[in-house]
């Protein structure tokens, strides 16, 4: 077993040199918010070099004109796809689920009963399971959900990953770990060994393609927001400024959840009070 990061030479004498490793790294900081240092460099040549070849491009400078090109939108989507891990899992960090179930919703589905608006955001949602799973509590909580204001969204920087949410298709042994309490009846997959998110769950959550570093586009705020394991990505000063992001995105009293390696900082910490493992409540002065 070789050790993780070493990269045995390629035949083809494809060669990510250490200025095309920068090139690489300042595009993906500046279009996606990453933080590559050069530790990540064996990684990012392994997996661009084995894309490189299938396109028949001999060089990482051929490449890198490729991300301005016709196709730029493709080949950056792909690119970030390359760059980036979507482990994702239905209750992953089940304790923030509780918290959803005993202490976020229901003060919000009291409101929405009384004709209130109520939105949560699934923000790095990848393929879709965390969303799915607040869809899963909600409905378990109020299966007349669907009568009220209540929304969910889920986007991601990926369209490839926002488009397997959508569909909510997934193997098997994915549903395994959910829940007695939320256990889903499946519907079939296209595809043997896997099963389709029900529908009154789908229906519940709507997705969007959405960069993190760029400026929201909502008008509205949210009452809880869901951001786990998505600013490990992110170096600090990034880090600091989507917190303050989500902090003004928030109502007040309105939750957000992050990662359970992540720690919040700058400005938002003022107002996003600790409640919990990696749950925080917005207090705005």
């Amino acid at each position: 077993m070789s050790i993780a990061g070493q990269i045995e030479p390629f035949d083809d004498g494809i060669i990510l040199s250490d200025q095309d490793f920068e090139a690489i790294a300042q595009f993906a900081y500046k279009h996606f918010g990453l933080a590559m240092s050069s530790s990540k460099k064996p990684l990012v040549s392994s997996r661009l070099s084995r894309k490189l070849r299938k396109q028949n491009i001999k060089a990482f400078k051929e490449y890198l004109k490729q991300l301005d090109g016709p196709n730029a939108d493709q080949e950056r989507s792909e690119l970030l796809s390359l760059l980036t891990t979507n482990v994702t899992q239905f209750f992953r960090e089940p304790h923030h689920f509780e918290t959803l179930r005993n202490d976020v919703l229901p003060p919000l589905l009291e409101k929405a009963k009384k004709g209130g608006r109520v939105r949560i955001w699934s923000a790095g949602c990848s393929i879709g399971q965390e969303p799915y799973t607040i869809a899963a509590v909600l409905h378990d909580m109020c299966p007349d959900a669907d009568r009220y204001d209540i929304k969910i969204l889920g986007t991601d920087i990926d369209p490839v990953v926002v488009r397997t949410a959508e569909e909510g298709q997934y193997p098997l042994e994915d549903f395994d770990g959910i829940p007695k309490q939320y256990k889903m009846k499946l519907e079939p997959g296209a595809k043997q060994g896997t099963g389709r998110v029900p529908q009154h769950l789908r229906q519940k959550v709507t997705y969007g393609v959405l960069n993190l570093i760029e400026p929201f586009p909502f008008k509205g705020k949210f009452d809880a927001i869901f951001c786990r394991n998505v600013a490990i990505y992110f170096d600090n000063p990034t880090q600091q400024k989507v917190w303050q992001a989500f902090q003004r995105t928030l109502t007040p009293g309105g939750y957000l959840f992050i990662g359970h390696s992540e720690r919040m900082s700058g400005p938002a910490s003022q107002h996003l009070k600790t409640v919990g493992i990696t749950t925080y409540v917005n207090t705005p002065g």
